[in-house]
């Protein structure tokens, strides 16, 4: 256990901090192959992890490939700049709309892929409409933080949503039904207690006349207007390929894939640029990661938690939901959600998928508490920086402290309906 432990901190320092520029794939390979080497884990345990991420890696993949792609034909800032003008020049109605859109990308694109697409157009909007930096903040804060709290309704709105499902098999409609109300709640909550706690930094009157016309960044109209139609499809074809027992990234990465040969048929998408930019660190790093993660299983730390739930247990469903909901998001914030997600996974395994569901809850939200606490805020952090934006380590954590506990509180009650 000490071993593996001292792997893991290693490893997870290397991920947050990439000294020498080491990508997070990389490092996270290096800490398997230690693993590997020292005997923490073993061949067939690493047969086992890939059994398990396989799937949901292609389909994040996947999936961010889509938003690329729809980003470059204008498909998002057409949406966020539509919902600006709604707004009727309204800064909280505006801050309302720009919290339900960055809730439904981050359900239909994954949380990953809504805070790489979305954190530089609400930027760019928020120069152009001359707001002062603390609401700039405001706003950057709070749809940072809708990528994550939303990311429940479908199995590929996050990792950890797709490494749950796949290691409980859990099928594409079963889980929707069982987390629709979850996200609603999600959402709900998150916006309510976003706007609390920020409604001083929001302006009552925005001039939206700045903007541009919504039309005027659309680069390819015809691409444009067929991927609604494609969107529309592949959300049916998720859920018939769950009649069948189809795996979710044949849907995802196959779609990617479909749109990519679509669209750089045009002069706008470049296929060569769009794959060399995807995302494939992630392949490397969710499998890695779970290797390391693996062997802290093998030290007995899935058997010491798998104890704490069952006692939670013996007191009721409430207190068994909420011990493995809180107990998630805690290790999320400290030692990153998706390794906490999986030795979570492990840990529950035979137990009431209920509790599953609640581990997806936390491992979801609790990261927010810090700024590396998840892969998507480290990411929104990295973007923002690249932008001129910097946020302290203890503004964020306030911020992240304040508004998580709450909306984590009502999702999970939301999980005992």
């Amino acid at each position: 256990m000490l071993i593996a432990g001292f792997i893991f901190i290693i490893t997870l320092l290397l991920i947050i901090f990439r000294p020498f520029g080491l990508k997070i794939g990389t490092s996270a390979v290096m800490g398997a192959l230690v693993s590997l080497f020292l005997g923490v884990v073993s061949f067939d345990d690493t047969l086992v992890v890939l059994s398990v991420v396989w799937d949901a890696t292609l389909t994040l993949v996947g999936i961010i490939i889509m938003s690329m792609i729809l980003d470059e034909i204008g498909f998002f800032e057409w949406c966020a700049l539509h919902l600006s003008k709604l707004s009727k020049q309204n800064g909280h109605l505006m801050f309302v709309y720009v919290l339900l859109f960055g809730s439904v990308v981050s359900a239909l694109f994954a949380n990953d892929g809504a805070v790489l697409i979305l954190t530089p157009i609400l930027l760019a909007k928020m120069k152009i409409l001359q707001l002062k930096i603390k609401t700039m903040i405001a706003f950057l804060l709070a749809g940072g933080f809708i990528s994550d709290s939303a990311s429940l309704p479908f199995v590929f709105s996050n990792l950890t949503n797709i490494i749950t499902a796949n290691y409980f098999k859990i099928g594409f409609s079963q889980y929707f039904a069982n987390m629709a109300l979850a996200y609603v709640v999600s959402t709900v909550a998150s916006i309510v207690v976003l706007w609390i706690v920020l409604r001083k930094d929001i302006p009552p009157k925005i001039n939206t006349n700045l903007l541009k016309d919504p039309n005027s960044v659309i680069t390819d109209i015809s691409i444009f207007k067929f991927s609604w139609f494609f969107i529309a499809i592949l959300l049916c074809g998720y859920f018939v390929g769950d009649i069948y027992g189809l795996p979710v990234s044949l849907f995802a990465l196959g779609g990617g894939v479909l749109l990519l040969i679509v669209s750089s048929r045009t002069k706008v998408i470049k296929a060569s640029k769009i794959i060399k930019n995807a995302p494939w660190q992630i392949v490397w790093f969710s499998i890695g990661l779970y290797i390391v993660v693996y062997g802290l299983k093998n030290g007995g730390m899935s058997e010491y938690i798998a104890n704490l739930i069952s006692r939670a247990a013996l007191q009721g469903e409430f207190y068994a939901v909420m011990t493995t909901g809180f107990l998630s998001a805690v290790m999320s914030a400290i030692m990153n959600n998706l390794p906490t997600n999986m030795i979570m996974n492990i840990s529950l395994y035979g137990t009431n998928e209920t509790l599953a569901y609640a581990n997806i809850i936390g491992s979801n939200l609790g990261p927010k508490m810090t700024p590396f606490g998840s892969l998507a805020t480290l990411l929104w952090l990295h973007v923002l920086e690249k932008k001129g934006v910097k946020i302290g380590f203890w503004k964020y954590s306030k911020f992240g402290f304040v508004v998580t506990l709450p909306v984590l509180f009502v999702t999970l009650l939301a999980l005992t309906f």
